[in-house]
């Protein structure tokens, strides 16, 4: 088996070869898998990894329960190893950071207008996926995350089907809390957090997840994932506050609470429940504003005589956007898109730029693989050329980008 720790690694200086690569492959870094485990939640198994190697961090890490595609952002996990999270290049017998790459390369990969205003790669994404639902919980705000040294992080979710054919233990999430609810009550469950169930849930709503559709969930926003193995576009962050203490009679430590929140506010309850932004969480109507069903690019009719098929499944925020590429069995096809972006193939098998993509059944920890790559600004706006060779499976493919100006918006 090729693993990525056989591949020398190379930590600076990596212009030269980045340049190389991007015209060997027309605009192409391959990416190796990026594996994340979470010590508190248990993993949905439903993200390709070989059942072996759920543990292969140690059953003291927790599962692995995420995978993250295109990242320069760590893991925040207590007890990581120094790379987690990170995105691996693979070139030849030698691999480096897509956060090493993107420092020495700019706006070569990801564009001049995303390098001038950011000066690095802003997003990632990720499948998240559990046995059950996970902790209702908000991400902080810019400002918010700023008081620790962190950014803020908005976020998207995404259910392909090809990874829900069964929806585990609890395919519903919770969003925003009930209109009507008032700071005292969020605080008083605060003040309940060791009695067991801090009742946080009685407090808002769950919505059936169905596949084929998303959200969008913004900073300061409550929300319990359900049990979907989730797509999740969002912004290069790895913070998150958690407000309910019981979890399938699993409790949540405190330090998940305050994890990203100034050690002088550790036990400020007034500061804790001020950090959620009232009106977006006691909307009438939430999920009018942050339901996210697919949207063609453009008439369905026409992408099928042309051999594909494409929709945005994030869109209407001013981070991030996400499609979901189709290529119809068969067929050849050119894509162009405005802004770098990376994607992860969920579905067949063919050639991108006449490169190798496939979607393996099964991945061991540490195993090289095909499925995933960073496709630069330039390659996207000249556009990539991907080949489906099968009969009968069509090759479909997840891209996430950074602030995209052809991203619908929300639609009235």
């Amino acid at each position: 088996m090729n693993t990525v720790t056989q591949l020398k690694t190379i930590k600076s200086n990596t212009q030269s070869k980045v340049e190389a690569e991007l015209s060997r492959t027309g605009g192409l870094l391959r990416l190796a898998p990026a594996w994340v485990p979470r010590s508190f939640l248990q993993p949905g198994l439903r993200i390709k990894l070989h059942p072996d190697d759920t543990y292969a961090y140690g059953a003291n890490r927790g599962g692995i329960d995420e995978r993250w595609f295109a990242s320069t952002t760590e893991a925040a996990n207590e007890g990581r190893v120094p790379d987690e999270g990170l995105s691996y290049c693979v070139v030849g017998k030698e691999r480096f950071t897509l956060r090493q790459a993107v420092a020495d390369c700019g706006a070569t990969l990801v564009g001049g207008r995303i390098w001038k205003k950011y000066g690095r790669w802003p997003v990632y994404s990720k499948f998240f996926d559990n046995m059950g639902p996970i902790p209702h919980h908000m991400h902080q705000s810019a400002q918010q995350a700023k008081l620790v040294g962190q950014e803020g992080k908005p976020e998207s979710y995404y259910f392909p089907p090809q990874h829900n054919n069964v929806g585990n233990n609890f395919p519903y999430t919770f969003f925003g809390l009930e209109p009507g609810t008032t700071k005292a009550q969020v605080r008083k469950c605060l003040e309940d957090w060791n009695k067991g169930d801090n009742g946080i849930l009685d407090l808002s709503k769950a919505y059936r997840l169905k596949p084929g559709t998303g959200w969008l969930v913004g900073p300061c926003i409550l929300h319990a994932p359900g049990s979907f193995c989730t797509y999740e576009p969002q912004w290069a962050s790895d913070v998150f506050a958690m407000f309910q203490s019981l979890v399938a009679d699993v409790p949540i430590d405190w330090g998940n609470l305050v994890k990203n929140v100034p050690p002088d506010k550790h036990h400020d309850l007034d500061f804790l429940v001020s950090m959620v932004d009232w009106e977006a969480n006691v909307l009438p109507d939430l999920k009018a504003k942050y339901f996210r069903p697919p949207v063609p690019v453009k008439a369905v009719e026409e992408m099928e005589a042309e051999g594909y098929l494409e929709k945005w499944i994030t869109y209407g925020n001013e981070y991030f956007a996400a499609k979901e590429l189709t290529v119809l069995p068969g067929r050849t096809v050119t894509i162009r898109d405005a802004g770098p972006y990376g994607f992860i193939t969920i579905q067949g098998h063919g050639t991108i730029n006449n490169h190798p993509v496939e979607t393996p059944a099964l991945i061991r920890f540490g195993q090289l693989t095909y499925d995933e790559y960073f496709v630069s600004a330039n390659a996207a706006a000249r556009g990539v050329t991907i080949h489906n060779p099968s009969r009968s499976d069509p090759l479909v493919m997840l891209k996430h980008f950074g602030p995209n100006r052809e991203a619908p918006a929300v639609p009235v």
